[in-house]
């Protein structure tokens, strides 16, 4: 499949892929207190959304999905 990528898309594929990694791992760790102020600040823009999730917030669940993701696989690598 990656084997049919033309140069110019191979590069973007490899940028991204590298973008996402590098603030995967910058990311510190949140307190219980920010990650309430991020739902607090996540229902109030549903609300002026007309009871919506905006994007941006679908995109802040998703990297945070994944960040939960990745810990939970590093912990069960240092299990074995």
């Amino acid at each position: 499949m990656l084997t049919n990528l033309n140069p110019r898309n191979a590069i973007f594929l490899a940028g991204l892929l590298a973008t996402l990694t590098l603030g995967l791992a910058a990311c510190d760790n949140k307190g219980p207190v920010e990650q309430a102020g991020e739902e607090v600040d996540e229902a109030v823009h549903t609300l002026k959304n007309g009871g919506k999730e905006t994007t941006a917030d679908k995109v802040d669940d998703a990297v945070d999905d994944a960040r939960e993701g990745a810990k939970d696989a590093a912990k069960e690598l240092k299990k074995d």
